[in-house]
C-alpha cells in the first residue's frame, strides 16, 4: 500500500514540475584559472561569416530618411544593410586566400625579367607547372583558340576547316572536325559540352562527340563571336556589319543592332559589365547593349583600322587596351573616356594581337614576337613621347608567321598563341589567378558538379536588358536631378501635405517656371496681398468685403478672355465622353423637334401623316 502512495504522489502535472536549469554561458571557474586558454582566448576570434555582424560604421548603411512611404523605406534599409554586410565578409575572406600569385624579380639593378627564356622558366617551375610549356604543330592555319572559364579545356579552329575541342591538361581529344570550308573563330558556350564555329556563311552549333546541333542562318558571315555566361548569348560580329545577340537557352535572336560601319574583325566583352566591345575599320570603337540600338559609348581610337581589343578583367572592367594595323598600342580608362592613358609604337609587322590576364598583365604580338607588360607602368600616364614603350615583363620569339591569336590560361600562369604552324604555349609566372571559386569556375569539377552548375545557371540567368555600362546602378534609386526645385504643397495639398517636395522643372506648371526662371510678373501677387490686407482692417464691412472680393478676381482673371476660352473649348473637343455625346444628340433631335412643331404652327410645313411603317421605327431604348 505505501508502495501505491508513493507512486501516486510521483505523478504530477507538468506544469507543476521544476523548469530544469541549464548553466550560464560563460567562461567556467576552471577556464578562468587556465592560463593557457586565456592566452589562446585573446588571439583568437571566429569569422566574420559566424558572427552576427549588428553594428555597422557610421556612414555605411544609407537611412533614405526622403521617402515617406515606411514599407520602401525599410526594405530600401534592409537592402543597404545586407550590401554593406557583404562587402564586409568579403574583406573578411581575404585570410582563406592561401595562395599567392608568383611574379618575376631580379636580384640587382642590372638584370632584366625579360632576358630570361622559357627553358630557364621551365627548368625553375615546378613539374605540374612546366607541363604547361606545350608546341602544337598543325596544318590549316593559321588557328585561332579559345579556353573554357575554367581553364581545363581548350578548343582550337583552322581558317581552312581544322576543328578540335580537348582538354589539354590529360591530352584527352574531345572531337575533331574536317569542315572543308572558311572557319575565322571559336568559342565555347556554357561548359565544354558545346561550342560554336563562325564558319564561311553562318554559324553552326556543335555538341562534345562532334555531332551539328544547330545552323544560326540569321548570323550571315560572322568574323568573331563571344559568349555571354550570365545571360546565355552568343554574340557575333560579321562582314555584314551587324551585332547579333542569339539566346541559346531558348534559340531567340534577343537583338540585331546595324552598327553602320561596315565590317567588323575585332570585338571583345567585358566580363565586368558584359557590354559588347567593336573595333571598326575606320580606327572607331564601339561598346555596345542589348537594349541599346546605338552605340553607349564610341571613341574614336586609332587613325587606321583597329585590329584588336581587350579589357582588364583584374580591375572591374577599369582598363581597355587597343591596337592598330598601323602598330600603335593604346590602354585607355573606361571610366572617364580622357584620351589614352598609355601609348607607344611596337615593333615588326603584321596586325598586332592584344589579351589581358586574369592579373592585368598584357600580352602583345608584333611581328614574329609576342611581349608581355606588367602593371602598374601601363596603366600609369606617360607625356613623353608615343614611341617610347613601357618595361617589358618577359618576350619569346616565335618564328611562324603571321600570329593570329592570344590567350591566357585561366587559372594557369600559360599564354596560348595561334600562328600559321599550330599552337604554341609559354610560361608567364604571375599572370594566373591563384586562388578560384568553386560557384563561378572549377578546374577540377566532375560531371555530377558540372551538371548541377548548368541547372543553377540558368536558374540565375540575368535578362539581357540589365546589360548596362554601370551594373552597380540595377536596384539603386534614381539620382537626384540637377533639373529640380523644391515647390512648396501649394501644387497639391491632397498629394504633397505640409512637407516639401523635389519636381523636375519639365513638370512645374507654366507660372511656377516662369517664377524660377525670374520671368513672371508678381505685381498681381502684390496687389492680391494688399487687398486681403485692406479686408482684414475694415472689419464687418460685408459689402466691401464682397467688392474687393470682385475686383480681386477681375483683376484675376486679366488676359485670361478668349484665348483661355478658346483653349478650353479645344480641351473639351479633344476628349470624348460616350455621356456627354449622346446628350449632345438628344439635345440636338429635342431643338429639330421643336423647330418643326413651330413651322407647322406657323402653316409653313404639314404635318407629317401617320404611316404603318413607324412601328418598325427604333426607339430611344433600343
Amino acid at each position: 500500500m505505501e508502495s501505491l502512495i508513493a507512486k501516486g504522489n510521483a505523478i504530477q502535472r507538468l506544469s507543476n514540475e521544476k523548469q530544469k536549469k541549464f548553466p550560464k554561458a560563460g567562461p567556467s571557474k576552471t577556464s578562468q584559472n587556465d592560463h593557457t586558454f586565456n592566452s589562446v582566448v585573446k588571439h583568437t576570434s571566429l569569422p566574420r561569416s559566424f558572427q552576427n555582424i549588428k553594428s555597422l560604421p557610421d556612414g555605411a548603411v544609407p537611412k533614405h530618411k526622403h521617402i515617406a512611404n515606411k514599407k520602401l523605406r525599410t526594405e530600401l534599409v534592409r537592402n543597404s544593410e545586407h550590401i554593406a554586410t557583404s562587402k564586409a565578409l568579403l574583406e573578411d575572406a581575404d585570410m582563406l586566400l592561401v595562395e599567392d600569385s608568383g611574379k618575376m624579380e631580379v636580384e640587382g639593378e642590372m638584370e632584366r625579367t625579360w632576358r630570361v627564356g622559357q627553358n630557364e622558366i621551365q627548368g625553375g617551375a615546378g613539374q605540374e607547372a612546366a607541363r604547361g610549356r606545350k608546341e602544337w604543330k598543325l596544318e590549316g592555319g593559321p588557328y585561332r583558340s579559345r579556353y573554357t572559364r575554367n581553364g581545363r579545356h581548350l578548343a582550337i579552329v583552322g581558317k581552312m576547316g581544322h576543328a578540335a575541342t580537348f582538354d589539354w591538361q590529360t591530352g584527352t581529344l574531345h572531337t575533331e572536325l574536317q569542315l572543308q570550308e572558311t572557319c575565322r573563330d571559336i568559342t565555347f558556350l556554357h561548359d565544354q559540352s558545346h561550342f560554336a564555329v563562325a564558319q564561311k556563311k553562318y554559324v553552326f552549333i556543335y555538341d562534345r562527340d562532334g555531332v551539328e546541333l544547330h545552323c544560326l542562318k540569321a548570323h550571315i558571315e560572322p568574323t568573331r563571336l563571344e559568349f555571354l555566361p550570365y545571360h546565355w548569348l552568343l554574340a557575333s560580329v560579321g562582314n555584314p556589319g551587324y551585332l547579333k545577340y542569339q539566346d541559346t537557352s531558348t534559340g531567340q535572336l534577343v537583338a540585331s543592332h546595324r552598327t553602320k560601319l561596315g565590317s567588323c574583325t575585332s570585338m571583345t566583352q567585358n566580363l565586368h559589365n558584359a557590354v559588347i566591345h567593336l573595333g571598326h575599320t575606320n580606327g572607331l570603337v564601339t561598346l555596345w547593349t542589348p537594349n541599346l540600338a546605338h552605340p553607349a559609348v564610341q571613341l574614336l581610337a586609332h587613325l587606321g583600322p583597329v585590329s584588336s581589343l581587350s579589357v582588364d578583367p583584374s580591375d572591374g572592367g577599369r582598363y581597355m587596351a587597343t591596337a592598330g594595323k598601323d602598330g600603335t598600342i593604346k590602354v585607355w580608362d573606361c571610366r572617364n573616356w580622357k584620351g589614352c592613358l598609355r601609348e607607344w609604337v611596337v615593333r615588326g609587322t603584321g596586325e598586332p594581337e592584344v589579351e589581358w590576364s586574369q592579373r592585368g598583365y598584357l600580352g602583345v604580338t608584333s611581328g614574329g614576337a609576342v611581349n608581355v607588360y606588367s602593371k602598374p607602368t601601363i596603366t600609369q600616364p606617360h607625356h613623353a613621347s608615343s614611341i617610347h614603350q613601357p618595361p617589358l615583363y618577359l618576350t619569346h620569339p616565335i618564328p611562324h608567321r603571321p600570329l593570329t591569336s592570344l590567350r591566357f590560361c585561366p587559372f594557369q600562369d600559360i599564354l596560348t598563341i595561334g600562328h600559321n604552324a599550330g599552337l604554341s604555349s609559354i610560361l608567364v609566372p604571375g599572370t594566373g589567378e591563384p586562388n578560384f571559386d568553386s560557384m563561378e569556375a572549377d578546374p577540377f569539377e566532375g560531371k555530377k558538379a558540372r551538371r548541377e552548375r548548368e541547372v543553377r545557371s540558368l536558374l540565375d540567368k540575368i535578362q539581357p536588358d540589365m546589360i548596362t555600362l554601370d551594373p552597380e546602378s540595377i536596384g539603386n534609386l534614381a539620382p537626384q536631378s540637377k533639373l529640380t526645385t523644391a515647390t512648396s504643397s501649394e501644387l497639391n495639398p491632397a498629394a504633397l501635405g505640409s512637407a516639401k517636395s523635389d519636381v523636375t522643372y519639365a513638370r512645374l506648371p507654366r507660372y511656377e517656371r516662369l517664377k524660377v526662371s525670374g520671368k513672371a510678373d508678381l505685381t498681381e501677387e502684390v496687389e492680391s496681398d494688399e487687398g486681403e490686407d485692406d479686408n482684414e482692417e475694415g472689419g464687418d464691412n460685408g459689402e466691401k468685403k464682397q467688392k474687393d472680393k470682385e475686383a480681386r478676381e477681375k483683376r484675376k482673371m486679366r488676359g485670361k478672355g478668349k484665348s483661355l476660352k478658346r483653349y478650353l473649348r479645344k480641351q473639351r473637343k479633344n476628349v470624348i465622353d460616350p455621356a456627354a455625346v449622346a446628350i449632345r444628340n438628344k439635345l440636338e433631335k429635342q431643338k429639330e423637334e421643336r423647330r418643326i412643331a413651330k413651322m407647322q404652327e406657323i402653316g409653313r410645313m404639314e404635318k407629317t401623316k401617320p404611316s404603318a411603317l413607324d412601328r418598325f421605327k427604333r426607339t430611344e431604348k433600343d
